[in-house]
């Protein structure tokens, strides 16, 4: 048996959930979207900032995207920001449900990619940063990269 390459295309990634929370487990799902949906995330129209996913009924629900109407849509468009309904299996819903009800955890949309033709979105387990932890974080990445400057000028022979 041949294994097949999974191309994937990003087309809208959510870095400030990065910044704003710390993402524990991430779970891919599928999205359920109209016509003219698919052909404007497609031409690179989203928008996954504030976006964020909840449980309601059963089902994993999808907040907050931006989907900008497609040009030739006419009246077919849709509208930009309406719920859509993510695609997984009931027990990977069951499990988010319950880690979301535990304190501090919420669902959060990571990015928006295609992959073997079909619009998937990677949904991360996240909690929230406090000001201080953006802060460690924010010297630990300014210390790293001052040790690695001074190592480059070493390589250079400038020191």
């Amino acid at each position: 048996m041949v294994k097949k390459e999974t191309k994937e295309r990003v087309f809208a990634e959510n870095r400030k959930a990065f910044h704003e929370y710390f993402i524990d487990e991430t779970y891919e799902a599928g999205i359920a979207l109209k016509g003219t949906e698919v052909k404007s995330i497609r031409n690179g129209k989203a928008n996954l900032r504030d976006s964020h996913a909840g449980i309601a009924n059963g089902e994993c629900i999808l907040y907050n995207v931006h989907i900008s109407p497609y040009d030739q849509g006419n009246q077919f468009n849709h509208d930009p920001r309406r719920e859509r309904k993510l695609l997984m299996h009931k027990r990977e819903i069951s499990r988010l449900f319950g880690l979301v009800k535990q304190k501090g955890y919420t669902l959060v949309a990571l990015r928006l990619y295609q992959k073997d033709g079909k619009i998937k979105v990677a949904i991360g387990v996240a909690r929230g940063k406090k000001l201080h932890d953006k802060r460690d974080i924010a010297a630990e990445k300014e210390s790293q990269r001052d040790i690695e400057q001074a190592f480059r000028l070493r390589q250079k022979g400038e020191v």
